[in-house]
């Protein structure tokens, strides 16, 4: 049952808030030009994750839009961690996202629904 409630909770939050894209599919990163954005990435407006912005969040292609997975992070050259929403990714898609998240110093493991 908790299983379900952490689920429903994580939609809850996508669909009651603002999702704001700020790097579009196809977008370089901002500090690291040869990082390039193979889905549209932005975050959850109001909310806090663990680097005091925004919860951060992929979206994939699937029609029906629902967290389909989470993955968590830790970056060695920023000496973070933080989780990642993943909202309507296919398994390819999420291949793509945890591929781009475990490369140089950074690690990532998923969570999938």
């Amino acid at each position: 049952m908790s299983e379900e409630r952490f689920w429903h909770y994580l939609d809850e939050l996508v669909s009651t808030t603002e999702l704001v894209i700020d790097r579009p599919k196809g977008s370089k990163h901002p500090r690291y030009a040869s990082m390039v954005y193979p889905l549209d990435y932005g975050y959850l407006a109001g909310t806090t994750s663990g680097d005091g912005q925004g919860v951060d969040v992929w979206v994939g292609s699937l029609e029906e839009r629902h967290v389909t997975a989470l993955l968590c992070c830790v970056d060695m050259l920023k000496r973070d961690s933080e989780i990642k929403l993943l909202l309507a990714c296919t398994p390819a898609e999420i291949e793509q996202i945890v591929a781009l998240h475990n490369q140089g110093q950074q690690a990532a493991q998923l969570l999938l629904r």
